[in-house]
């Protein structure tokens, strides 16, 4: 029995879904028509995607959202994920018919012939496609153990892994001699160039933290695993000939569905396709069903994938603790000057008290002297040196009362002496 196959993508078929869905209003109606269609446009207008097949190469594509949810059979919520509009942390989520992959800049839909880029001018997005390319062409002639999808994986895997440890590399660059200054001299331009670094490094630490959870989770769930062996239900979907019936008319009534051109009759819908589409659904569920329990079962297969994810697991593990070591750094550099900060401080409150005691001692021998510099009759002003004998003993008085301070704040060990 042959085999029907997804309809290929044809750049005047997305053209024509996206014309059909245009809204043309006159006289008042304008405006709000402009409205609508602007926002039509944002949500189903064609995108530049990078098509590489199995031999390695590679076309550039505009695809509307529809064409690729009907080819891919992915819900809309997947396709936003991948849509640059909208921030996602990383994400990989296998689907019956593909793998969503969207890690940092690699955002790209992989099925088990071809691999749907999300083009862009970034430097990890046309790596991807010339190391896909390169490596699916140098394979030809050489057996490969893993399977299509799970080659574009692992390079995903690895080209987001090694991203971000460079900008780990980098970042460590920067902030290990910006550190090391400040430790030495605390200013102003130190501090504010540590807390922009700061910044920046809490926020590659959340990415690389979402890309190690991501993989973590994928490992923990068997099931997950299993759903991303888009060669193998290719395999068994095509060597079983009632699942490959089912898989012909769900073709055949989704393309139905989605063609905008053809009137629907809501009585013929409910009474005939209705229940012929409900009936082949149970039919084709149920083999899915047993199709991924035996890939779960199948522990080879999962051992496979888990593998290859523990491998990068450990990469981003080890880029997830030199992140960790570096803010430990950066938190004792704080502390370092905490530490310095508060003797500082401690340094002015001691001298601040000195000034204050030598402030009440010069106090007591400006009112002595203001005393007798007051104009009345006293009996000491009758001898020459009385005068002077007054400042001298007052002198005296004032340097006792003041190291008498001075002992007290050492008996209290306010500060060392």
């Amino acid at each position: 029995m042959e085999e029907t196959r997804p309809p290929p993508f044809d750049q005047s078929e997305s053209t024509w879904s996206h014309n059909s869905g245009r809204f043309h209003a006159d006289g008042d109606g304008s405006r709000g028509g402009a409205r609508i269609q602007g926002l039509k446009k944002r949500g189903h207008g064609n995108r530049s995607w990078i098509k590489i097949d199995q031999n390695g190469d590679s076309k550039v594509l505009e695809l509307d959202k529809a064409t690729i949810m009907r080819h891919c059979s992915l819900p809309s919520r997947d396709l936003r994920l991948l849509d640059p509009l909208f921030i996602y942390p990383s994400t990989i989520l296998g689907r019956e018919k593909a793998i969503v992959v969207s890690l940092e800049q690699i955002r790209c839909i992989i099925t088990a012939e071809e691999v749907l880029l999300m083009n862009s001018l970034d430097g990890c997005v046309v790596q991807y496609e010339s190391e896909l390319s390169r490596r699916l062409q140098s394979n030809k002639e050489h057996s490969d153990d893993l399977p299509f999808e799970f080659r574009a994986l692992e390079l995903a895997l690895e080209l987001t892994c090694l991203s971000l440890d460079a900008q780990v590399k980098e970042l460590e660059m920067e902030i290990y001699p910006v550190l090391d200054e400040m430790a030495s001299s605390i200013n102003t331009t130190n501090l504010e160039r540590v807390r922009r670094l700061k910044g920046h490094l809490l926020a590659l630490t959340q990415r690389v933290q979402k890309v190690h959870d991501e993989m973590e989770h994928l490992m923990d769930d068997d099931d997950d695993m299993a759903e991303m062996y888009l060669t193998e239900k290719k395999q068994k979907l095509e060597g079983n000939p009632l699942s490959n019936l089912c898989f012909q008319k769900n073709t055949l009534f989704d393309t139905k569905a989605l063609s905008k051109s053809a009137p629907v009759s809501p009585v013929a819908s409910i009474s005939g396709e209705h229940k012929l589409q409900r009936a082949f659904s149970n039919i084709l569920s149920s083999s899915r069903h047993g199709s991924f329990m035996s890939s779960s079962n199948g522990g080879e297969n999962i051992v496979q994938l888990e593998m290859l994810l523990e491998a990068y697991f450990v990469v981003i593990g080890h880029t997830l603790s030199k992140l960790s070591s570096l803010k430990e750094y950066i938190d004792d550099t704080e502390d370092l000057i905490n530490i310095k900060l508060a003797n500082v401080q401690n340094q002015l409150i001691q001298f601040e008290l000195l000034i204050t005691a030598a402030t009440f001692v010069a106090a007591i021998f400006a009112s002595v002297t203001a005393v007798f510099g007051m104009n009345f009759e006293a009996s000491v002003f009758d001898y020459s040196y009385g005068f002077n004998w007054v400042l001298v003993v007052t002198g005296i008085f004032c340097g006792l009362v003041y190291f008498s301070f001075l002992i007290y704040f050492r008996h209290k060990k306010v500060f060392p002496l």
